[in-house]
This record gives structure tokens, C-alpha cells and sequence, in this order.
């Protein structure tokens, strides 16, 4: 693949990946807005990689606490951040059982245009719903088992182009009372099993194939939408600290008005 090519689609998926806009909607458009051979789902998954390294980066201090507070097990000085541990598990489980069905079922991924613009406009008006009349009064550390589960229902059905993990899974914190912020934060940390396990997968199946061009384009895939991942993130994060999701609500009206009208019509 052209490394412009990987490079427009890498700052695609990094950018997109953490706005509630759908990266995986995003990298299924951008061939056909532009012309190029579709990437297909291995790099879709290395992209995704990439922001996953970007998370962990970002959120490192948090990350290396909840890892040593789960192996630490009941004795440890932090049980908040184990119970967050143990409701990230559990969260992830609705998105590896409902990716497993859609992987046999779809192998080669959802990209059709009238499923991605119809879940652009459905989810995105849900969004700006949930952030007009969600209360703010919780925090991360307010997550309870039950609200856990309800969001990692919601990031799986993100599973489907369009939805977008990160807005999906913000729109149902919103609704179930956390701030902007601590939804954005919950959902970010949400997402790593279910991209380490995509990840995993493609590199088992990037193994068998044993093609050079393939490993340096999935390299490339993964180090460029890192950098434009960790961007995302910081972005993101200032925003909700002082504006809402609102902008991103119009973006979504937008954009599936105009895969209606350019693609459809």
C-alpha cells in the first residue's frame, strides 16, 4: 500500500477512534471518498493498535494502578481501582461476544454506506439527547458493576461502522449520570481489551500470510495512528473539561446527510 495512503487513513483512525464521530465508519468511507483500494480489516485493526498504544500512554499512572491493585488481589491499598479493574473485564465481555459472531458471520467487516450513515444519524442524535439531559454527578469511581455492564453493551454495538465505540459508549455513561470527562475517561479505558484482542487476532493471521509488505504497512499503520491518536486524546479531553458533545452531534447530521444525498441518492 502507498504510504500516503496509510498515512491519510492512519490520521483518520487516530483522529477519529477518540471523537464520537466512528472510526470504523471513517476507514470504510475514506477509500471511497477518495478512490483507493479498500485497506481492508487487517490494517483496520493495526490503526486501531495504534490507539490503543495511545491510551495506554495517556493514561499510564491510571493503567499501572489498576493492573497492581487486580494482581494485588484483596490485600491491596487501592480496592477502587481493582473494582474498576474488575468492572473493565467485565464491561469488555458484550464486545468479544458479539465480535466473535460478527467476525464468523462478516469476516471481511460491515462497510456498507447505508448501514454507516443510518447508525451515524441514529447514534448520533442519541448522543445529543443523552448530553442535553444526563446529569453530571458521577465520576469514574462511581462506576458500579451494573453500569459497567450496560456500557460494554453499548461499545458492542459500536461493533457495527458507524455507531462509534468511543460515542456509543459515552452516550450511555451520559445517560447513566457521569460527567462528560469521567465518561470520556471510563470509555477510553473500556476500549483496551477489546483492541488488544482485535489486535492480537490480525497478528495471528498476519503471521500466517508471511508478507514483508504486509508486516512494514501494518507497522507504519500502527506508529501513525498512534501519534495522531495521543493528539486525539489530549483534544478531547480539554474540550469536555469546558463544552459539550454538541459540535460532534452536528458533525454526525452532517456527515450522514451526506453519505445519503452523495452515495445513495
Amino acid at each position: 500500500m502507498p504510504f500516503f495512503h496509510i498515512f491519510i487513513l492512519s490520521v483518520v483512525q487516530g483522529l477519529t477512534e477518540f471523537l464520537p464521530v466512528s472510526s470504523s465508519g471513517h476507514l470504510a468511507l475514506t477509500p471511497k471518498l477518495l478512490g483507493i483500494a479498500d485497506q481492508g480489516v487487517l490494517m483496520d485493526v493495526a490503526m486501531h493498535v495504534g490507539t490503543l498504544f495511545a491510551i495506554l500512554l495517556y493514561y499510564r499512572r491510571d493503567i499501572w494502578r489498576i493492573a497492581f491493585a487486580v494482581l494485588q488481589g484483596r490485600n491491596t491499598p487501592h480496592p477502587a481501582a481493582r473494582r474498576l479493574g474488575f468492572y473493565i473485564i467485565v464491561g469488555s465481555i458484550p464486545a468479544f461476544a458479539l465480535g466473535m459472531v460478527i467476525h464468523l458471520m462478516f469476516p471481511d467487516g460491515i462497510r456498507s454506506v447505508t448501514v454507516i450513515a443510518a447508525t451515524t444519524i441514529f447514534f448520533g442524535l442519541l448522543m445529543g439527547i443523552a448530553d442535553m439531559f444526563g446529569r453530571q454527578q458521577k465520576t469514574v469511581e462511581d462506576v458500579t458493576l451494573k453500569t459497567a455492564f450496560l456500557i460494554g453493551c453499548a461499545q458492542a454495538l459500536a461493533l457495527i461502522p458507524g455507531t462509534s465505540r468511543s460515542g456509543a459508549t459515552m452516550t450511555a455513561a451520559r445517560f447513566l449520570g457521569l460527567t462528560r470527562v469521567d465518561a470520556a475517561k471510563f470509555s477510553f479505558l473500556l476500549g483496551m481489551p477489546a483492541m488488544a484482542g482485535a489486535g492480537l487476532l490480525s497478528f495471528l493471521e498476519i503471521l500466517e500470510t508471511d508478507d514483508a509488505g504486509l508486516w512494514h504497512d501494518a507497522a507504519t499503520a500502527v506508529g501513525l495512528s498512534f501519534l495522531a491518536g495521543l493528539l486525539a486524546i489530549h483534544v478531547m479531553m480539554s474540550w469536555l473539561k469546558r463544552a459539550g458533545l454538541m459540535p460532534f452531534v452536528f458533525y454526525r447530521m452532517f456527515l450522514g446527510g451526506f453519505l445519503l444525498v452523495y452515495f445513495l441518492a
